[in-house]
């Protein structure tokens, strides 16, 4: 992400191709390199029913929509999608970090809010900020706002009236 915010995406893409950004055969922190491996890692906790899918997918898709957009809009500026998707933590963020059952909503509808709002901050955080990954900040602030977004969504008990109804 730091070439891509430096250099360009040409500059970008000539360093690292996607299938290395996929594999895991470039430079960066331990853990966040290889897609292949953290997909395998979240389906392994899918399948034994320790994390759901929405934070992840309301996530990585906001990123997706959000960078295909300022792709369109200037493409050496921006980089793909795929970059935005493969490069930095965002796979790590969103499979692993965001998903944590303690700092996560408890409803279906709070984890897609949570997760849209991780992949807006950390968009506006590589586009317009001066940092070129905004991953664990954007986790971070949503956590914050985590609270909120649980009192939103709750659901009221079966037969409970409304607030101010007799």
């Amino acid at each position: 992400m730091g070439l891509l915010k430096e250099s360009g995406i040409q500059t970008a893409l000539e360093n690292y191709s996607y299938m290395d950004m996929f594999l895991g055969n470039i430079g960066g922190s331990l853990g966040e390199v290889s897609a292949l491996a953290l997909i395998i890692g979240f389906i392994y906790l899918l399948i034994r029913k320790h994390v759901s899918w929405h934070i992840p997918v309301a996530y990585i898709g906001t990123v997706l929509v959000i960078s295909s957009v300022f792709y369109l809009i200037s493409p050496e500026q921006y980089g793909t999608p795929l970059y935005h998707l493969l490069g930095g933590g965002l796979m790590l963020g969103a499979l692993f970090m965001a998903t944590d059952m303690v700092t996560s909503p408890s409803t279906i509808k709070g984890s897609l809010i949570f997760g849209m709002g991780c992949g807006v901050i950390t968009m506006l955080i590589r586009i317009a900020g001066a940092l070129p990954e905004g991953v664990a900040f954007s986790i971070l602030i949503m956590n914050a706002v985590k609270p909120l977004i649980d009192k939103w969504t709750r659901r009221r008990p079966f037969g409970a009236l409304k607030k101010g109804a007799r």
